[in-house]
């Protein structure tokens, strides 16, 4: 059975940072794209960031500049460091992969910006 599990959220004032961690375990043969999306309330959830298993990434413009997706192969892990946060980022973060072809995600994590 593989899990993302997911950490490193919480609570921040406007200018802040804070680096989120997800690690997927399991049985793992292949791990492809990996991702950040984000769901506000009352919004839908968003794409933030990706990166394949090139090591190409690809962002939302909302956080470009701001945002840096990077993983770890060895450790099944991918992070999200999130600088100059701003109350509108204020969401739940979930982490996706496409583990072994099919699609997993995380059960989320709150990030909280004050301004």
């Amino acid at each position: 059975q593989v899990q993302l599990v997911e950490s490193g959220g919480g609570l921040v004032q406007a200018g802040g940072s804070l680096r989120l961690s997800c690690a997927a375990s399991g049985i793992i043969f292949s791990l492809n794209n990996m991702g950040w999306y984000r769901q506000a309330p009352g919004k839908e959830r968003e794409l933030v960031a990706i990166i394949i298993s090139g090591g190409s990434t690809n962002y939302a413009d909302s956080v470009k500049g701001r945002f840096t997706i990077s993983r770890d192969g060895a450790k099944h892990t991918v992070y999200l460091q999130m600088n100059s946060l701003k109350p509108e980022d204020t969401a739940v973060y979930y982490c996706a992969a496409n583990v072994n072809y099919n699609s997993y995600w995380g059960q989320g994590t709150q990030v909280t910006v004050s301004s």
